[in-house]
């Protein structure tokens, strides 16, 4: 059974951080991208960052760059999202996502496994 569950969200409040965690079971996590994309209240889905198998490459959206940072423990079968400098527009729930080739699409179709979600909230 495929399971992504993510941890980490919560309430902070602007200018402060948050590390998300997205654990894997279930498939070969390392032979997977893993990616971050999250849903703002009242919108759609947004791809925000990706990070390849092995080697490590990772991809932002520009709206994240320099504040966020995508990560992977392939031992640990984990992806993580350093947050940091949080502003109150990145308020949302986060999703983790896996997908056996590059994908820059904010849609769940375009991917092979899709997590539950985490609620981060950046308010004062």
């Amino acid at each position: 059974q495929v399971q992504l569950v993510e941890s980490g969200g919560g309430l902070v409040q602007p200018g402060g951080s948050l590390r998300l965690s997205c654990t894997a079971s279930g498939f070969t996590f390392s032979n997977y991208w893993m990616y971050w994309v999250r849903q703002a209240p009242g919108k759609g889905l947004e791809w925000i960052s990706g990070i390849k198998t092995s080697s490590g490459s990772t991809v932002y959206v520009d709206s994240v760059k320099g504040r966020f940072t995508i990560s992977r423990d392939n031992a640990k079968n984990t992806v993580y999202l350093q947050m940091n400098s949080l502003k109150p527009e990145d308020t949302a729930v986060y999703y983790c996502a896996a997908g056996s080739r590059y994908r820059a699409i904010a849609t769940r179709e375009a991917y092979d496994y899709w997590g539950q979600g985490t609620q981060v909230t950046v308010s004062s």
